[in-house]
């Protein structure tokens, strides 16, 4: 019995395996900032109610691509979600 030549052979065109991970897609952040805008409310160290919207059960700050912050207000929240957190607030 020979053995057939799979150095040559054409793999399956299949849509799916033209899909990578590193690609970018176009609807990714499709969504807008909620820290930014007219009604958007003021991060602050003692907004205890907001700042914890930001942050997860084990108290981890949430990321952006999760909570589509954009990434001033990101930084802005992880400051104010530091300063709450030394001083007990959260």
């Amino acid at each position: 019995m020979k053995r057939k030549n799979r150095k040559f052979q054409k793999k399956s065109q299949n849509p799916l395996n033209k899909l990578s991970l590193f690609q970018k897609s176009e609807s990714r952040f499709s969504k807008k900032c909620p820290l930014s805008g007219k009604d958007a409310p003021a991060i602050d160290y003692k907004n205890v109610k907001l700042l914890k919207r930001y942050v997860s059960d084990n108290s981890k700050i949430l990321p952006s691509r999760i909570t589509s912050v954009s990434q001033g207000k990101q930084k802005k929240l992880t400051s104010e979600i530091k300063k709450a957190k030394i001083l007990a607030l959260i």
